[in-house]
């Protein structure tokens, strides 16, 4: 009988609205510490504002960002949250395609992912392919909440491994009108089979499977995530050239940032995990957006840029390519970006 009544009063209890189980108003907005002073690995721009904004996602982190709007704008713009690349922070190459796009007549944002850079959310350095698709869509509450902001002219822009990742939260979001991939990764099909899918087998992913679970044992005992390092330093003689462009990019003043975890300790190892259990664009014959990825022939990742294109349908789907780019030249270079290009698709599909 007592359990009867236990169980009568845990139903009742459970009725009322100020129960943490039942509450379903969104999450607080958490006060974040950000850094107020230029610390961008590229120069400040004359022609837009810059200031830096919060907003939550459905998980209850709080994304911290970058906004970059027109000089003297008026009314409500097209807007475009970028992200990205995969272990990069805001202040990096989604900054500096979000200043780009905003002196082409954008309100843009560049933010940091969940648990990393200035967002919020613990434990540290730690990426979901759920959680970071959810960002986006985050990233989109926010825009379309905007008095500034079309509502109806809302789109998103992934760098490296943020490009598959935008490709799939424009699967799963509707309201993203335009998606561009820049120089993209897909990271499910990367950690699932390797490189170039030299790792393709169910005893290879097993045996990674084994030693990620074992670390989360390790990881648990310690009471402390181990990083799996960030782009290798200092750089073997024999890397892949590939490698030596990631380098280049993180590991020198060119694009080195103090909160990036390519620059410094990298990801936990675990993060990789649920990457190698999930597909990205399963349902990419679905999509009926705009989407437009951008890749160099000469980028070692090309083959993720065709694969996930031949998968879209569509007349309003393009790929562009830029001939003699590798990887990286698109992350900064902007005689090599076809920046205009960009910003052209976004005007015709955001109308």
């Amino acid at each position: 009988m007592s359990g009867v009544l236990a169980l009568s009063a845990l139903t009742i209890n459970s009725k009322e609205m100020n129960n943490t189980n039942t509450n379903t108003s969104l999450a607080p907005v958490e006060k974040l510490e950000l850094t107020q002073e230029w610390d961008k690995v590229f120069p400040k721009s004359d022609k837009v504002d810059h200031i830096k904004v919060v907003f939550g996602n459905r998980y209850g982190v709080t994304l911290a960002a970058d906004m970059y709007k027109p000089k003297n704008a008026d009314g409500k713009l097209p807007a475009i949250a970028v992200c990205g690349p995969f272990g990069a922070v805001k202040e990096q190459s989604s900054g500096l395609y979000a200043q780009q796009l905003a002196e082409r007549g954008f309100l843009t944002i560049a933010f940091d992912p969940s648990f990393t850079g200035e967002s919020g959310g613990m434990p540290r350095q730690v990426a979901s392919p759920d959680i970071n698709v959810e960002d986006f869509s985050a990233a989109v509450d926010y825009l379309m909440n905007r008095e500034d902001v079309d509502s109806a002219k809302v789109g998103i822009l992934g760098i490296c491994g943020w490009g598959g990742i935008a490709i799939e939260a424009a699967i799963n979001d509707p309201r993203i009108k335009a998606t561009v991939a820049s120089t993209m990764y897909d990271m499910t099909r990367v950690n699932a089979n390797g490189y170039f899918d030299s790792e393709n087998t169910s005893a290879q992913r097993n045996a990674k499977r084994a030693a990620m679970a074992a670390q989360r044992t390790i990881d648990y005992n310690n009471g402390a995530y181990r990083r799996g390092g960030g782009v290798v330093d200092p750089l073997p003689e024999d890397a892949p050239q590939f490698v030596k462009d990631y380098y280049a990019y993180y590991k020198t003043p060119r694009g080195y940032h103090v909160r990036s975890g390519n620059s410094n300790d990298g990801w936990n190892v675990t993060s990789n995990l649920p990457f190698m259990n999930f597909k990205f664009f399963e349902y990419a014959d679905e999509l009926e957006n705009a989407v437009l990825i951008v890749h160099g022939d000469k980028a070692h990742s090309y083959y993720f840029g065709k694969d996930a294109f031949a998968k879209l349908k569509g007349d309003n789907k393009q790929m562009l390519t830029v001939k003699g780019a590798s990887h990286c030249d698109l992350y900064d270079q902007l005689d090599i970006i076809p920046m205009d290009e960009i910003a052209g698709f976004y005007k015709e599909n955001l109308n």
